[in-house]
């Protein structure tokens, strides 16, 4: 008797905090998800920051620094150091319009983007939204390597660039801000090598107020 009210009363115990031990393990792998999924957006924000400071218009002040070419992941940033002001006037060439050289994929020999370039759009689309950019127009060009013949790689740069310019409208870009080049392989990112990977790119080039 005292055997068998031991035993329904341990059954008792078992059975009550097994659930509770089960929901506790459920809460603790739901809040895993949130921190992770928290920590993957807030990874991605950097790359759109950086696009939008890459594509803003220099500021006034003509002795500001601004960002020297560098290579990231997926993205190239071509701006140069601000001149030194020259009271005489002697020194009034144009700046270089701020621009970005994204390396996007497309399938081969076609304007079809691949699925691994999704977020790096995204990210750009972000970017050219942003209060910072909205106002703003911009040209997309799309440019290759010098595989090929030079009218095939123009006509697949035009492709490229429209191709470009239509996903940045599905993701609420208006077609107005954006205008799509081909440059084929006239302008090589890496002029001592025309046939490098490097060349073939999406370059974005925020266009004069």
């Amino acid at each position: 008797m005292n055997v068998r009210s031991k035993h329904r009363s341990f059954n008792r115990i078992d059975t009550f905090w097994l659930p509770s031990d089960v929901h506790g393990l459920w809460r603790v792998c739901a809040l895993a998800c949130m921190l992770s999924a928290t920590s993957h957006t807030a990874a991605a924000d950097p790359d759109t920051q950086r696009m939008i400071e890459a594509l803003k218009p220099p500021a006034a002040d003509a002795t500001a620094p601004t960002y020297r070419t560098r290579s990231l992941r997926n993205l190239r940033i071509d701006q140069v150091d601000a001149a030194p002001v020259d009271l005489q006037g002697l020194n009034n060439e144009p700046k270089p319009a701020p621009s970005i050289s994204l390396t996007i994929g497309f399938e081969f020999n076609s304007s079809a983007i691949t699925p691994e370039s999704a977020q790096t759009l995204n990210n750009l689309s972000k970017a050219l939204q942003s209060s910072e950019l909205q106002s703003l127009s911009f040209r997309i060009e799309g440019h290759t390597d010098a595989k090929g013949k030079p009218d095939y790689n123009q006509k697949l740069s035009e492709l490229r660039a429209n191709a470009v310019k239509a996903q940045l409208e599905k993701l609420g870009v208006v077609a107005p801000r954006l205008i799509a080049q081909g440059k084929g392989d006239t302008e090589p990112a890496n002029p001592g090598d025309k046939f490098a990977a490097e060349n073939r790119r999406v370059k974005i080039v925020t266009l004069t107020p």
